[in-house]
């Protein structure tokens, strides 16, 4: 996987060829097959072990964050967005730029899902007064994707801020002030 994701990075997704990868990992492209029929199902196979590993950060953070006030929690969960995306940022990008030729959206969906399922549970729990005066899943959608929007375009256009706690605190302004 190693090899796919530095090819990947080196070459984008359209210029990547399997005999690139079998050739990267010291394999020969017979062996590369017995495992992978193609280049989408190799790339598929990164992309799954990408999202596990930032779903991973996400849940950690979460599990932290529960019992902490709005403004923290909020600052535990971006933080474990930022940390994951910090892991391999090109490879990031390279999903970020090249993800509709290489996978459906199905497996990106079910993350959605459970990402919105932990906002929900955080705020119901921690904020339950916010659903009496606004649709809870339209609030947890907001700040999920505005978050991941963030978190996609410091990945894509400012790597420079990865590790600048000025970054994580505007978003955490920019989550608290929506929140209440």
């Amino acid at each position: 996987m190693r090899a796919t994701a530095r090819i990947l990075v080196k070459r984008g997704y359209a210029a990547t060829t399997t005999n690139h990868v079998a050739e990267a990992a010291g394999i020969s492209i017979g062996s590369l097959y017995q495992y992978y029929p193609n280049k989408e199902s190799i790339v598929g196979a990164l992309l799954e072990r990408h999202l596990e590993e930032t779903m991973a950060f996400l849940r950690v953070a979460t599990v932290s964050a529960l019992e902490q006030p709005l403004e923290q929690a909020a600052r535990m969960l971006i933080e474990g967005l930022i940390a994951a995306h910090r892991v391999d940022p090109e490879l990031h990008r390279v999903f970020v730029e090249e993800l509709p030729r290489i996978s459906t959206f199905e497996r990106i969906h079910e993350l959605e899902k459970e990402t919105l399922l932990l906002v929900r549970a955080y705020l119901e729990a921690r904020v339950p007064e916010l659903a009496k005066r606004r649709k809870l899943d339209i609030v947890c959608f907001v700040i999920v994707h505005s978050v991941e929007a963030l978190t996609h375009g410091l990945v894509l256009f400012r790597q420079d801020w990865l590790e600048d706690p000025a970054f994580v605190e505007e978003v955490v302004r920019l989550v608290v002030r929506y929140v209440e």
